[in-house]
């Protein structure tokens, strides 16, 4: 038997509003839940009807406005919750609709994105480091990282230029043919950061214990 007629054949509508949580007097009348009912307007037995509002039907009828559900899925709903068995699929709830796929230009920007905050990031530390470990004296051995600024510094400041201003062939060809240099850089980013962090939280940590010596 289809899930339609063993619904309609074992359950009232005044059943299913119990089931699903609403209140009804001994008359069978209950707020309507379909409007702004103050006092109790809807009718249930068999089939259910609101003298306020004009909503009318039977058990399915119900559930499918009550829950937003079409009249099929009203039905299995109803059959699965009261353990009735039908010729058809199970009830199964509505799936979250899928993402829409990423058009070809979404994933340009994307991309173009992702390289151009990796090279902002990157100049802001080459820039910093081109003033940090800056020789004091002629003397002095120059430190890899000052070395690296001097290096990359114009590079750098040419790529972010070109997805600033160029055309967009310009900017495709540089997402396509800098985007490993990139991943690289954001890694490289990455572990410098770290590394910082530890010395930071290391030499806090150290001068945390020395004050508690000299207070002890």
């Amino acid at each position: 038997m289809d899930v339609f007629r063993v619904v309609k054949d074992n359950v009232t509508a005044r059943q299913v509003a119990e089931y699903y949580g609403m209140k009804i007097g001994r008359n069978g009348m209950a707020c309507c839940p379909f409007h702004d009912d103050k006092h109790p307007s809807m009718k249930l037995d068999k089939r259910y009807y609101c003298f306020g509002c004009g909503e009318k039907g039977d058990a399915i009828d119900f559930v499918g406005k009550y829950f937003g559900m079409t009249s099929k899925d009203a039905a299995m709903k109803i059959a699965d919750d009261f353990g009735m068995e039908y010729k058809s699929e199970k009830y199964k709830p509505p799936q979250k609709p899928l993402k829409p796929k990423k058009t070809l230009e979404q994933e340009f920007c994307e991309a173009q994105d992702y390289c151009f905050k990796g090279l902002s990031d990157y100049l802001h530390l080459l820039k910093e480091w081109k003033i940090k470990y800056a020789p004091k004296s002629m003397d002095e051995e120059w430190h890899p990282l000052f070395c690296e600024a001097l290096d990359n510094i114009d590079q750098t400041e040419y790529l972010l230029d070109t997805l600033l201003n160029g055309d967009v062939r310009d900017r495709a060809f540089l997402v396509q043919n800098q985007g490993r240099k990139v991943k690289s850089i954001h890694e490289r980013i990455r572990e410098f950061n770290n590394r910082r962090e530890k010395c930071i939280t290391g030499g806090s940590e150290r001068k945390q214990r020395a004050h508690e010596r000299e207070r002890g």
